[in-house]
């Protein structure tokens, strides 16, 4: 492997790097999208059991903030719970931009590895097709065995590009793929909550309606109204 390596010339050091690069990507993509870590399960259950008990405090906001993306997204709806559900939404969708940009981090690095490896590769080919042919115009044809070697070295940077390129095209659809589907699960789970909190708030201010305050009579015979007994004839 190592002379394969060395065969393809100096051009193959930047692949080389392209690919340390990638892989680091890949891994740490892995670790960080994974869906436990991103969308909690129960936590929106969590949150509101804790609103409906009134425990919901400025430190287990957060505290729900500190604990994933998803909690983030929820915070800012949680801080602007007593707001219309237009204010809540907005600072959902504020939130949700930047933890949906952050959840995208890095995949144009490994887009862009994808994209660059083979022109590497290619340029290495086209060096050392250049190389080849300006020996055969100083020194002829010569052995066709060293000529057909030649041609063959400069081909190691073509694969050597597109080793690097497939697999890293491949990785940077898949993770992308998953960054959308987080994002959506966030905006459901998040609406979810919105929604179950205004539902909360609307009952309130319903029931708070609903029971008018008896007003206290005048005379203080606890009677009210103009049939009241002990009135004159």
């Amino acid at each position: 492997m190592w002379n394969i390596v060395t065969a393809g010339g100096w051009l193959m050091l930047p692949i080389i790097l392209c690919s340390i690069v990638a892989l680091a990507i890949v891994l740490e993509r892995f670790v960080t999208l994974r869906e436990a870590r991103v969308l909690p399960k129960n936590l929106v259950a969590d949150v509101w059991r804790l609103a409906s008990n009134r425990q919901l405090t400025e430190e287990k906001v957060r505290e729900i903030q500190q604990g994933s993306p998803l909690g983030r997204v929820l915070a800012a709806g949680l801080l602007d719970r007593a707001q219309e559900r237009d204010t809540m939404k907005a600072s959902i969708e504020e939130v949700g931009g930047h933890v949906a940009h952050e959840l995208g981090r890095y995949l144009n690095a490994l887009g862009t590895i994808a994209a660059v490896t083979p022109l590497l590769g290619l340029l290495g080919t086209v060096v050392g097709m250049i190389s080849v042919f300006t020996n055969i115009t100083t020194v002829g044809v010569g052995n066709p065995a060293q000529l057909a070697g030649g041609i063959s070295q400069a081909l190691i940077t073509t694969a050597g590009g597109l080793m690097v390129a497939i697999p890293s095209l491949m990785f940077h659809r898949y993770f992308r793929a998953r960054v959308d589907g987080l994002v959506v699960g966030m905006e459901k789970e998040s609406l979810k909550l919105v929604d179950v909190l205004q539902k909360r708030q609307s009952q309130q201010r319903v029931s708070g309606a609903a029971s008018p305050r008896r007003a206290a009579p005048a005379d203080g015979s606890g009677q009210t109204g103009p049939g009241a007994a002990g009135a004159p004839a």
